[in-house]
């Protein structure tokens, strides 16, 4: 059965507004930089240019076969694995970023509802001769201007990002998803991947955005009752029993290690009210959280 686990850390720290050089970051996929762990937060989307490989994308109980030049995006709220299908090595770049670093440039408009990154969408586009040549030429730019000492590069960088995106936006995604074999497995882990996710809730001020079943299975573009039936199948435990037993281990760790109010851990982990989130504890836990930080 899968397990989730919890792993003990520092006491929190409110997180400052990231600045500018922290918001992008370019490379190319052979790049000892390529993991970018650092910047393997839940707020970064991703745009990878494949232009050499063979590979599978899973997502959800659908997978595509990737194995000619293709634009990919990705964000940390919709969980997707790779698998290669042969022994070459990808060839391509890739950039992260946050949607603040866009929005700079004067985008008012959500990435996440955009259809680029929205829950049901491809996030693959096949791309031709003609506009690999011009893909890859702007990411080339962009990986020498994020090392130049130009003043105004993060501008430039901006402009490079939404010609990228523009020229996704002008095609329509041909993809050739088919379902998988062990779709329930995958799926199960999907969803484990995607609760994770969630945490560590880093700041009072950004609360967890998914917070029941639906959410999950929306991001997942999937019926909730195939992911409920998907999750106990593998697992053993209900959706629901999954959500409620990460927000409460995320609860007792930021009553043990910070000094936020209860009102302010009930609003980081999406209850509305602070008397919800009393409930909610003293049901799971058998104690309240005033009562659980003062016999620590």
């Amino acid at each position: 059965m899968l397990q989730v686990a919890v792993s003990e850390r520092p006491p929190f720290q409110y997180q400052n507004f990231l600045p500018e050089h922290a918001q992008f970051k370019v490379a190319t996929v052979r790049e000892g930089m390529c993991s970018l762990s650092a910047y393997n937060r839940r707020d970064f989307f991703k745009i990878s240019l494949l232009t050499r490989g063979n590979s599978e994308l899973f997502y959800a109980n659908r997978a595509i076969v990737v194995d000619k030049p293709a634009l990919v995006f990705t964000n940390r709220l919709v969980p997707y694995s790779w698998e290669s299908r042969d022994n070459v090595d990808p060839e391509g770049y890739f950039c992260v970023f946050t949607e603040e670093f866009l929005q700079a440039g004067g985008r008012t408009d959500s990435l996440q509802e955009s259809s680029l990154y929205k829950p049901g969408g491809d996030p693959i586009y096949f791309l031709q001769d003609d506009q690999v040549k011009y893909v890859e030429g702007i990411f080339a730019r962009m990986r020498a201007d994020v090392d130049s000492e130009y003043t105004y590069k993060y501008e430039l960088l901006r402009n490079q990002l939404m010609l990228i995106i523009h020229e996704a936006v002008k095609m329509q995604p041909a993809t050739g998803f088919y379902t998988l074999p062990n779709a329930a497995a995958r799926l199960a882990k999907l969803f484990i991947t995607l609760l994770e996710n969630q945490f560590p809730v880093e700041s009072p001020r950004h609360a967890t955005v998914l917070k029941k079943a639906n959410d999950y299975a929306g991001k997942l573009s999937v019926h909730v009752n195939h992911l409920n039936a998907a999750v106990q199948e593998v697992t053993g435990k209900t959706t629901t029993a999954h959500i409620n037993e990460r927000v409460l281990a995320e609860a007792k760790s930021l009553l043990i290690h910070t000094t936020w109010s209860v009102a302010e851990i009930a609003a980081s982990l999406g209850f509305e009210y602070a008397s919800y989130f009393n409930n909610f504890f003293k049901k799971h836990s058998g104690t309240t959280p005033l009562a659980f930080r003062k016999i620590l």
